[in-house]
C-alpha cells in the first residue's frame, strides 16, 4: 500500500471520538454557542482539538452560518494616527459584536482603493467600510449583491448610502476663531493635498472665520497629509517675506512636521508663531509643545459606524451621521491650561 506522505486533515467526527463526545458537542464548544457544556466536558474537547491539531473549516462554516462574519475595511494610510486610531476603534466594536475586521490600505490611490474594494468584494465579507479619497465611489459590487456599505470620514451624504463624518467647516472655524481671541491677524493655513479637484471643508471654514473677523486671508500652503508634507509646508511659510503670526494645519501629522521646521528655524511656538491642528489624535499630545487640536470622536464614530453596517434590515442606507468635534486647549495655541486639558463646545450628533 503506498504511502503519500501527506497527512489527513483532522475532522470534527475525530475530536468527537477522541473526546468520547458528539459532534454537535464539540461544534458548540468550537463556535461557543450558548448551549451549557459540562466544564469537564469542555476540558475534554479541548484537549482532544489541542493534541490532534483540529482547525475548524472557516469555509464551511461560513457556508452554513450565511456569513463571514467578516468585514472589510479600506483606509487612506494606517500609518496616520488618526486612521490607525479609527480603525483600532472599529475594530474593537465589531469585535464585540462577533465580527472580525479585514484591513487594506488604498495609499491615497483611487486605483488601489478600487482594487481592494472588489477584492473584498469577491471575498464576501458581511459588510464595508470605506475611507474614500473619491467623493462618487465606485460601489456598484456592494450594490448590487445587498452587502451593506457605511462610508467613512465623509462630510455631506452620498444618495444610497450610510456615511459618517465630522463638521469640517464648523471644527476649522472653531480653531480659527480662537487663534483670532489671541488677537492674531495674520493667519495661515497648511492644507492637505488630494488626487481630486474639491475644495476641503477645512479651507472653507478657515476662509469664512476670517471673513467674518474682516481679516485678509494669509496663504495657503497646500502639502501632503503627512509629517514630510508639514514639514517642508513649515520651511515654505517661514521663509516667506511675510511670515504669519498663527498657522492652521489640517492634519496633526502636518502639524507636527511643522513644529520641527520651525524649531530648527530657532522659531519659538507659540511665542513667534502659534499652531494649532486638526483631528487630535495621539500624536498632537505628545508633540512639544503639545498642541492644541480640533478632537474628532474616533471612538463614538467607529461605534455608530458599525452599529450602523450591522443594521440588516436597511443596512442604514441615504443616513448621513455627522458627529460635532471639539477644541482641545493645550499650549500651542498660547493658552497655559492646567494639566487637565479643557474642553469645549460638545454637542450631540445629527442624522440627516
Amino acid at each position: 500500500m503506498l504511502n503519500s506522505g501527506v497527512r489527513q486533515a483532522v475532522t470534527r467526527k475525530d475530536v468527537a471520538r477522541y473526546a468520547g463526545v458528539s459532534t454537535a458537542v464539540v461544534s458548540y464548544v468550537v463556535n461557543a454557542r450558548p448551549k451549557k457544556v459540562a466544564p469537564a466536558t469542555e476540558a475534554r474537547v479541548r484537549e482532544a482539538i489541542k493534541l490532534l491539531g483540529y482547525q475548524p473549516n472557516g469555509a464551511a462554516r461560513a457556508l452554513k452560518l450565511g456569513s463571514t462574519e467578516m468585514l472589510g475595511l479600506v483606509i487612506p494610510d494606517s500609518s496616520n494616527p488618526f486612521f490607525a486610531e479609527l480603525s483600532h476603534a472599529l475594530e474593537n466594536s465589531a469585535n464585540e459584536l462577533g465580527y472580525a475586521v479585514l484591513l487594506t490600505n488604498s495609499n491615497g490611490s483611487i486605483d488601489k482603493e478600487r482594487k481592494h474594494v472588489q477584492s473584498l468584494s469577491s471575498r464576501g465579507v458581511d459588510g464595508l467600510l470605506l475611507a474614500s479619497i473619491e467623493p462618487q465611489p465606485d460601489l456598484e459590487r456592494f450594490k448590487e449583491s445587498g452587502v451593506p456599505t457605511v462610508l467613512l470620514n465623509r462630510h455631506e451624504p452620498l444618495p444610497g448610502l450610510a456615511s459618517i463624518g465630522v463638521d469640517l467647516v464648523q471644527g476649522a472655524r472653531t480653531a480659527v476663531d480662537h487663534l483670532i481671541s489671541h488677537d492674531h491677524t495674520d493667519i495661515d493655513l497648511v492644507m492637505g493635498t488630494s488626487p481630486v479637484a474639491s475644495v476641503d471643508g477645512r479651507e472653507k471654514g478657515w476662509r469664512q472665520a476670517l471673513t467674518e473677523a474682516r481679516l485678509t486671508e494669509g496663504t495657503v500652503h497646500r502639502a501632503a497629509f503627512s509629517r514630510r508634507g508639514g514639514y517642508e509646508a513649515g520651511q515654505r511659510l517661514i521663509t516667506a517675506r511675510k511670515p504669519p503670526t498663527a498657522v492652521f494645519a489640517s492634519s496633526d501629522t502636518q502639524a507636527a512636521g511643522v513644529l520641527r521646521a520651525l524649531h530648527e528655524a530657532g522659531l519659538q511656538v507659540p511665542q513667534d508663531i502659534a499652531l494649532i491642528s486638526f483631528d487630535a489624535s495621539s500624536e498632537s499630545e505628545y508633540t512639544w509643545p503639545a498642541l492644541t487640536a480640533v478632537r474628532q470622536p474616533i471612538h463614538a464614530m467607529a461605534a455608530a459606524a458599525i452599529e450602523t453596517l450591522l443594521r440588516r434590515e436597511s443596512a442604514g442606507e441615504n443616513e448621513h451621521t455627522v458627529f460635532p468635534t471639539d477644541l482641545l486647549i493645550r499650549r500651542s495655541c498660547g493658552c497655559a491650561p492646567s494639566a487637565s486639558n479643557d474642553v469645549f463646545l460638545p454637542t450631540s450628533a445629527t442624522k440627516t
